[in-house]
């Protein structure tokens, strides 16, 4: 959602400065963003493509102390009371969204693995690939690691191979949502064969009740266990709201309609995207539309 004149709602990217690592840096690699000939329309879906170099740099740019260090160095202040741990079947579809932002800092988000013709398609918000209204300031280094839980990565790490976004976020800021496609893992296994899919739904009516999930880097979670807020939507502002207290880090995660404690299945009808306040109450999400349908075709047909 982008800035309005009528409530102070902040991006998911922390508080301050955002999530970041003091004096890390990784140098930017250059990216490719897919733009459609002079001569035709304007696409409404920008595409940023990682080349095989950069994906197998980002592999093995993530180690299992480079995450340890990402997380110990963000504390956005204590877990709120509606956040609270995730108790239920492992959720193999939801994990962290590993990457370098465009200052160059090590950070993270939330992304969810969900259904899609290629088996390889993952959701996340706008702001986690790419940085609203500037169309040059993109993030580098992404890897999806599903299911990850206090270290461990039981389903392993793959490597995104594009992000696709609105055109409106890149030159507007507006409709933050993301669809990525990730290679298949160190096996060949391309990722909803490992992990399975979240259905997901456009269109949707609002008001009812949905599970908002992320990896919050308030404590003591900060980052290494999925926090749940559960809520009944309504319409605010052009986008949907849930009473919730998740913070920077669970950018990107899911939104579950229909949701399953029990089978860890529901039906993914936004992500979280952005917050009411620095103390926050309420979490927005986009209402996915036609919009959001072109940004996820993309993403499910590379």
């Amino acid at each position: 959602m982008s800035e309005t004149s009528t409530s102070a709602i902040r991006r998911l990217r922390g508080r301050g400065a955002g999530l970041v690592v003091a004096g890390t840096a990784l140098a930017l690699v250059t990216t490719a963003t897919v733009t459609a000939p002079a001569s035709a329309a304007p696409n409404p879906v920008s595409v940023l493509a990682y080349t095989a170099k950069e994906r197998k740099e980002a592999l093995a740019y993530w180690t299992t102390a480079r995450i340890k260090a990402v997380g110990k160095s963000v504390d956005l202040g204590p877990t709120g009371p509606k956040a609270k741990p995730y108790k239920g079947t492992a959720l193999k579809t939801v994990g962290r969204l590993f990457f370098v932002n465009a200052s160059g800092a090590d950070t993270w988000c939330t992304a969810t693995a969900v259904k899609s013709a290629n088996r390889s398609a993952a959701m996340t918000a706008a702001h986690c690939v790419r940085r609203g209204s500037s169309p040059g300031n993109t993030n580098t280094a992404m890897v999806f690691v599903p299911g990850y839980h206090q270290g461990k990565m039981p389903y392993g790490t793959f490597a995104v191979r594009t992000a696709a976004t609105p055109r409106t976020w890149e030159n507007d800021s507006v409709n933050d949502i993301s669809a990525l496609t990730v290679d298949a893992d160190r096996k060949g296994r391309k990722l909803t064969d490992v992990v399975g899919g979240q259905a997901i739904a456009f269109n949707r009516a609002l008001g009812g009740t949905v599970s908002a999930l992320g990896y919050s880097a308030t404590r003591p979670q900060r980052g290494e266990e999925l926090l749940r807020c559960v809520g009944r939507t309504k319409k605010e502002h052009g986008t949907q709201v849930i009473p919730c207290d998740l913070t920077g880090g669970a950018s990107g995660g899911p939104w579950l309609a229909d949701f399953s404690t029990t089978t860890g299945k529901g039906t993914l009808v936004s992500v979280n995207a952005s917050l009411d306040s620095l103390t926050p109450t309420k979490m927005y999400g986009e209402i996915l539309g036609a919009t959001a349908k072109k940004v996820y075709d993309r993403a499910q047909q590379v």
